[in-house]
C-alpha cells in the first residue's frame, strides 16, 4: 500500500511540472505531463518519468540519462531498461543504433526469455516484447513493421493508455522508408486525435500529431498544436523547434523565426552534456538561417553562416559516425555546404563574399553533391562558361558516388538520391541556357520538376536547394514567356507556400502577362512578409 502511494505521489508531481516528493525528487518537469503506471521504485519514478516525457520529446540523449538514473534507482526496473533501449530508435528520421538498442535490454537479462520473465505485469510484458522486436532479428523494414504490428496488440489490450497509442502512431510513421505515405500519416493522426481530446498536454500525442501534418496539405490541421507544444515542452530545445514544422509548411516565416530562436536559445542554455553537439551549425541553425532568409534579413542568415564555418573549420567540427551520406544534420561540414548554398540561391547575390567561402565536403557525398552544384551556379551567374561545365562533371562523379553509398546502405529509395538528379539536371540546363539553348534547357527543367513532383512532401526548407518549378518560371521569364512561367511559379508555390523568390517571380509573370491585379497581389503578400527585412532587400522589392 505504501509503495502504491509513494508511485501515485511521484507521478502526479512529475506530470504536473513538481519535484517528486522525498529523497527522489527529479529536476523540476519541463518536457511535458506524462503518467504511466508501473512497477519501479518510489525512488526510480521522477526519472522514469522524466525520461518518458524526454523520450516524446525525441530528446534522446537527456531520456537515456534518466532511464538510466531509473535503473540505478532500482536494478530490477523492467520499463527504464525498456526505455533506454527506446532512445536508440529514431523513427521519424528512419534512424537506429541497433547494437546500442540491444545493449541496454542486455542489461536486464542475457536472453529473450530472461528479460520478459523479470516483467512483473502483462503489461509492461508487453512493452518489453515490443521493443525485444524492434531490437530483434532480420533486415530493418521487417522489424518496424513487425514492431508497429505488435504496437498496435498492445494498444488494442490497454486502450486507456495514451502511451501505449502515441506510440503505435510513431511506430506507424517509422514505417514508411520511402518518406512520407499520406493514408499511414493520416491513420496515424486518426489515433492520436482520439487520444489528444482526454491528453492535450501530452508530449509525445501533441508532437507526433506535428509531425503527421507537417506538410503544406495538412498543416492547418497542425496549427493548433503548434501553438501550444512550446508552452507543453518549454526546456525541450526539440519541441520548440518542432512547431516551426508546421509554421514552415504554411509559410508563416515571423513565427519559423521566433520557434527556432526559442530552441536555440534553450539549447545554448543547456549543459555540454545534453548531446546537443552542434554549436553553430544543425537542424534548428538550417531552419533558423532559412526563416531569415524569407524573411529578407540577410545579414542575419549571413552570421549564422559565419558562424557555422568557423565550427566547420574547427578540430572538434561535429561529425556523426554515418556523415558520409552529407546530411546537414550528421555535421558540421554538412551543414555549411547546405546553408551556404542556401544563401546564395535565395539571396541571388552571386558577388557576395560568401561565394568566396569555401571548406573541402570530405567523404560526405550529398554535400559533395551540393558544393559542385553551387559552383557551378556561381559560374553560370557570373557567366564563366569555362567554370561551368567542370563542375557538373564533378556533380556527376559526386552523384554516382552518393548513389553508390546508398545502395551500398540499402538506402537507395531515398529522396536524396532524386535531389541529386534533379540537381544535375537544373545545372545541366543553366549551362545550355547559357549558351543559348533555351529549348533544350526548358525541357531539362520540366523533366527535374516532373521528378519533384513525384517526391513526397519533406518537412522543412524545400529538398531541392533551388525548387525545379520556381527555377523554371525564371528561365521561361527571361525567355520572354511569362504566362507558362506564371504556372510555373505557382506550382512552386503549392510545394512551398509563401516562399518568396516564388512569390517575386509571380509578381513579375502576372505583370508581365497583363493582369496587374495578380502582380499587386503577389507583390504586396512579399511586402507584407519582408516588413522587417534588411533595406536593401526591403527598396528590391519596393521597386517591382
Amino acid at each position: 500500500m505504501l509503495r502504491t502511494l509513494w508511485c501515485a505521489l511521484a507521478m502526479a508531481a512529475v506530470a504536473a511540472g513538481s519535484p517528486a516528493p522525498g529523497p527522489a525528487a527529479g529536476a523540476r518537469l519541463g518536457f511535458g505531463e506524462v503518467s504511466f503506471p508501473n512497477s519501479g521504485s518510489p525512488a526510480a519514478q521522477a526519472p522514469f518519468l522524466r525520461g518518458l516525457a524526454q523520450l516524446h520529446d525525441f530528446e534522446y540523449f537527456l531520456a537515456a540519462k534518466s532511464f538510466r538514473e531509473a535503473e540505478a534507482a532500482d536494478g530490477g526496473f523492467v520499463m527504464a531498461y525498456w526505455g533506454e533501449a527506446m532512445t536508440h530508435s529514431h523513427p521519424v528520421w528512419m534512424e537506429e543504433d541497433l547494437e546500442a538498442g540491444r545493449g541496454a535490454l542486455a542489461k536486464l537479462g542475457p536472453t529473450r526469455e530472461a528479460r520478459l520473465a523479470k516483467a512483473p505485469s502483462e503489461r509492461e510484458k508487453a512493452y518489453l516484447q515490443a521493443v525485444e522486436v524492434l531490437f530483434g532479428d532480420g533486415a530493418r523494414e521487417a522489424r518496424d513493421a513487425a514492431y508497429a504490428g505488435a504496437m498496435a496488440e498492445l494498444s488494442r489490450r490497454f486502450p486507456d493508455d495514451p502511451d501505449a497509442a502515441a506510440f503505435y502512431a510513431l511506430a506507424l510513421l517509422g514505417t514508411c522508408h520511402a518518406g512520407r505515405d499520406i493514408p499511414v500519416y493520416m491513420r496515424a493522426a486518426a489515433i492520436l486525435e482520439d487520444v489528444y481530446r482526454d491528453h492535450p498536454n501530452h508530449p509525445g500525442v501533441v508532437h507526433y500529431l506535428i509531425h503527421c501534418y507537417d506538410d503544406p496539405v495538412h498543416s492547418p490541421l497542425g496549427l493548433r498544436l503548434a501553438r501550444v507544444y512550446g508552452k507543453i515542452a518549454p526546456d525541450a530545445p526539440h519541441a520548440l523547434h518542432m512547431t516551426s514544422h508546421i509554421f514552415l509548411a504554411q509559410g508563416m516565416w515571423d513565427e519559423t523565426v521566433a520557434a527556432n530562436e526559442a530552441a536555440i536559445g534553450v539549447f545554448r542554455r543547456t549543459p555540454g552534456d545534453a548531446g546537443h553537439h552542434h554549436a553553430a551549425c544543425g537542424h534548428a541553425f538550417t531552419w533558423l538561417e532559412y526563416g531569415y532568409l524569407e524573411q529578407g534579413r540577410a545579414g542575419a542568415a549571413k552570421e549564422l553562416l559565419r558562424a557555422c564555418l568557423e565550427e566547420a573549420r574547427g578540430a572538434d567540427a561535429y561529425r556523426r559516425p554515418d556523415a558520409k551520406l552529407g546530411d546537414p544534420d550528421d555535421s558540421s561540414v554538412a551543414a555549411f555546404h547546405y546553408m551556404r548554398a542556401r544563401y546564395l540561391i535565395d539571396t541571388d547575390n552571386w558577388t557576395d563574399e560568401v561565394a568566396g567561402w569555401n571548406l573541402a565536403a570530405g567523404d560526405a557525398a550529398a554535400a559533395r553533391v551540393g558544393a559542385a552544384f553551387i559552383q557551378g551556379y556561381i559560374a553560370v551567374a557570373r557567366g564563366d562558361r569555362e567554370a561551368a561545365r567542370p563542375a557538373l562533371e564533378r556533380l556527376r562523379q559526386a552523384r554516382k558516388e552518393l548513389d553508390d553509398l546508398l545502395r551500398a546502405e540499402r538506402r537507395a529509395n531515398l529522396s536524396s538520391a532524386r535531389r541529386s538528379e534533379i540537381l544535375e539536371l537544373e545545372l545541366q540546363a543553366l549551362i545550355q541556357k547559357s549558351e543559348s539553348d533555351g529549348t533544350g534547357a526548358v525541357t531539362l527543367l520540366r523533366r527535374a520538376a516532373a521528378i519533384e513532383e513525384q517526391l513526397p512532401f519533406a518537412f522543412g526548407p524545400p529538398l531541392v536547394e533551388k525548387p525545379s518549378h520556381e527555377l523554371l518560371g525564371e528561365v521561361l521569364l527571361d525567355l520572354g514567356r511569362p504566362a507558362e512561367a506564371r504556372g510555373a511559379f505557382q506550382a512552386a508555390l503549392e510545394r512551398a507556400p509563401r516562399r518568396t523568390a516564388a512569390l517575386a517571380g509571380l509578381a513579375r509573370a502576372a505583370r508581365r502577362s497583363g493582369d496587374e491585379a495578380a502582380a499587386a497581389r503577389a507583390g504586396a503578400e512579399l511586402r507584407a512578409i519582408w516588413h522587417g527585412a534588411d533595406p536593401a532587400m526591403r527598396s528590391a522589392v519596393d521597386s517591382r
